[in-house]
């Protein structure tokens, strides 16, 4: 058995939850928060026989897509600050980090 962690933009999450569950498949639902932009992100924990782990990352190949945006970046927490002139720059976002681990042991209670 292997666990997927999947950390996805917030507004790619519920196509992804809709692809797995029309599947068959489960998942876990946490509410993260990314440390390069610091937007809300969210990792589903997914249980899956090794078998399907394929079917899981197909998935998260079709419903996940990277794409360009334009942010501000943050001004900095220490130093000058005045002369600080934030001027928004492109940015690749989404897509998906996918973690796959290695299950010893697994029961539902």
């Amino acid at each position: 058995m292997k666990l997927a962690m999947v950390v996805v933009q917030d507004k790619d999450a519920l196509h992804l939850l809709e692809g797995l569950l029309s599947r068959g498949l489960r998942a876990t639902k946490l509410a993260s928060t990314g440390g390069f932009l610091r937007e809300g992100n969210t990792t589903l924990m997914i249980g899956v026989e090794d078998e399907r782990l394929e079917d899981v990352l197909g998935i998260v190949r079709e419903t996940c897509r990277s794409r360009e945006q334009l942010v501000t970046p943050l001004a900095p927490l220490s130093g000058a600050t005045e002369s600080y002139v934030p001027y928004p720059v492109e940015v690749q976002v989404g897509g998906a980090t996918v973690f796959v681990l290695s299950v010893d042991r697994f029961e539902k209670i």
